[in-house]
């Protein structure tokens, strides 16, 4: 990296603070030692199907019973951390409270968590908001994270790809069939995006992955517009058991 004598300057003036505690940092900003070591990462073994965490390992493709059960309209799907007490601060950072400088970080985790399906992806997609959630919330927190992930993978990324068609309540509170209930037939492609859909392996972003209902629902537009594949990448993933918290 270049050295840039004005930013070792701002540095000096307003060091970096951890993103979650304000616990100054020495060089880039992030999450401290304490907060990084209380992040529950996602590693193997998991649903190659799912990425859910399993308790042993079943071998690269195994799946786990959920899996089996209701088999995804996607085909794979990765998040870099479980929803805990630090994600979810990171998360509503970004999300309620316009701290935009959290998504470069937060892509480059979600990058390294799903490389494969990275690699394999033709051109990364976010999860759209409806044109007035975005008019009241001024950005949409996956088209941030999905323009960090296209950044430091060289990958592109169209941000208008996948729309969304109807304007729904918020998932926050609902149970899972009323989530799904929710977000059914709420997303379409744009036609104008119909080419560069047809035929390529999608990578479509979100920030969380709560019940799953919301990337279902994206994925099977794509999926109609005729994509080849569609995976999912997250940055933080709710787990059997824990409730719906967001």
């Amino acid at each position: 990296m270049r050295f840039s004598p004005l930013k070792a300057l701002l540095d000096i003036v307003l060091p970096p603070v951890c993103f979650v505690c304000d616990r100054p940092l020495g060089r880039e900003p992030g999450l401290c030692m304490t907060c990084w070591a209380k992040l529950s990462w996602i590693e193997r073994p998991f649903c190659a199907r799912l990425g859910t965490p399993l308790a042993y390992d079943l071998g690269p493709e195994g799946l786990s019973a959920e899996a089996i059960a209701d088999p995804p309209p996607f085909s794979r799907a990765r998040a870099a951390c479980l929803h805990d007490d630090i994600s979810r601060e990171l998360v509503h950072g970004l999300k309620y409270r316009d701290r935009l400088e959290l998504a470069p970080a937060m892509a480059r985790w979600m990058a390294r968590a799903g490389a494969d399906l990275v690699a394999d992806a033709d051109i990364i997609v976010p999860v759209p908001l409806h044109r007035r959630r975005l008019w009241s919330r001024r950005f949409n927190q996956a088209a941030a994270l999905a323009g960090g992930i296209a950044a430091c993978s060289g990958k592109p990324s169209n941000p208008a790809a996948l729309v969304r068609i109807r304007a729904t309540p918020r998932q926050v509170g609902l149970a899972r069939d009323q989530r799904q209930t929710n977000v059914r037939g709420a997303f379409a492609v744009d036609a104008g995006a119909r080419a560069e859909i047809e035929g390529r392996r999608i990578l479509l972003v979100d920030d969380v992955y709560t019940t799953g209902a919301t990337v279902k629902a994206g994925a099977r537009a794509l999926l109609r517009a005729r994509a080849s594949a569609v995976d999912v990448l997250t940055f933080a993933r709710v787990v059997s058991g824990t409730g719906l918290p967001i």
